[in-house]
């Protein structure tokens, strides 16, 4: 399922009267969402319909959202914020926008790894960062560890997104607490020495590279290549066919994995209906929905998973610590900045 273009923090502004006026009712619950899928719609209807409560959404920019939330403060009509990456999540706790909701279904239901200490913020989904490669230009064994990504080996042989992107900040602030800074510098410098092209496009325009022979290794999150695969298109599919896909760090600290979030805000006006939200969201069918409609792995981890995302293997991801992907973003954006990466 392909993302909906994204609605920004002023268009979202055309659904204020709308929301406010359901503001009073008994039987709603506000998200505020910077996720922007069809499948999402799919799950909150299936809610209404087994809970009698109305979701409304208001989509935007998270960064946007979470200040628009602040300044509205007390009078916001907001009950959740929805997001992705946890170093946005991060940005919402440190913006005091969130508090903890106590639910012994999202205690159960949700890792340790994969919610806030004190349960200001729900992991829903996860999302994978690995390594695509050439089926045909590289061993399937021949790489292992993002770390292996600065090996000279690789000069001219790897294609990226920019430094402006979240999801390679977040893999960058990861690797600074995993490795330590100076570390993390020097392998970022040994990086970008082996683009084979200036950083450019989303994610699954570095998979259709390494298809197309531009570059034998590219990172992308694993959702892009799954709707390569499963795409109608007969030549989207046989690009994703053309690549071997890696969960880098298996040996040591797993796989970088971010995450889809959710968080309870400080002034919701209808808190209870918001929990339950929170616990549909983790329930079975919600979580399938993840898996089915976007391809994202279920946070729960007894959820079946449809063929071809079980079709990818086993593999062992990394916890999350929203502290770590928030706290050191700072520190990753100047590294890269320093060491060339566009």
């Amino acid at each position: 399922m392909m993302p909906r273009p994204m609605v920004t923090a002023a268009l979202a502004l055309v659904a204020w009267l709308p929301l406010a006026s359901a503001h009073a009712a008994d039987a709603v619950v506000n998200l505020y969402s910077s996720r922007h899928y069809d499948t999402d719609d799919a799950i909150y209807e299936a809610f209404t319909a087994a809970s009698g409560i109305k979701v409304n959404v208001i989509e935007g920019d998270a960064d946007e959202l979470i200040e628009r939330i602040k300044a509205e403060g007390r009078n916001s009509p907001a009950d959740l914020f929805i997001t992705v990456d946890a170093g946005r999540l991060y940005r919402a706790v440190e913006a005091d926008i969130l508090q903890p909701a106590t639910s012994p279904v999202l205690a159960e239901r949700i890792p340790a790894g994969f919610r806030d200490p004190d349960n200001r913020w729900f992991g829903l989904s996860k999302r994978v960062r690995v390594i695509v490669t050439a089926k045909d230009r590289v061993q399937p064994n021949e790489i292992g560890r993002y770390e292996d990504l600065a090996d000279p080996k690789w000069q001219g042989r790897l294609c990226i997104r920019t430094s402006t992107n979240v999801y390679n900040q977040s893999l960058v602030a990861s690797m600074i607490a995993a490795d330590g800074e100076a570390a993390t510098e020097a392998w970022a410098s040994g990086l970008v020495e082996n683009f084979a092209r200036p950083p450019q496009g989303a994610d699954t325009d570095q998979i259709l590279a390494v298809a197309a022979g531009e570059c034998d290794a590219a990172l992308a999150n694993h959702y892009y290549l799954v709707r390569l695969l499963s795409s109608d298109d007969a030549e989207q599919k046989a690009a994703g066919e053309a690549v071997n896909v890696v969960f880098p760090n298996q040996a040591d600290r797993g796989a970088h994995a971010n995450i889809s979030g959710i968080g309870l805000t400080r002034h919701a006006p209808n808190r209870d209906n918001a929990v339950k939200l929170m616990e549909f969201l983790t329930g079975d069918e919600a979580q399938a929905n993840y898996a089915k409609g976007n391809s994202e792995y279920p946070i729960v981890e007894s959820v079946k998973l449809p063929p071809i995302l079980e079709a990818l293997g086993k593999f062992k991801a990394a916890g999350i610590d929203a502290k770590v992907y928030g706290g050191n973003n700072a520190a990753a954006v100047k590294l890269m900045d320093r060491v060339g990466w566009q």
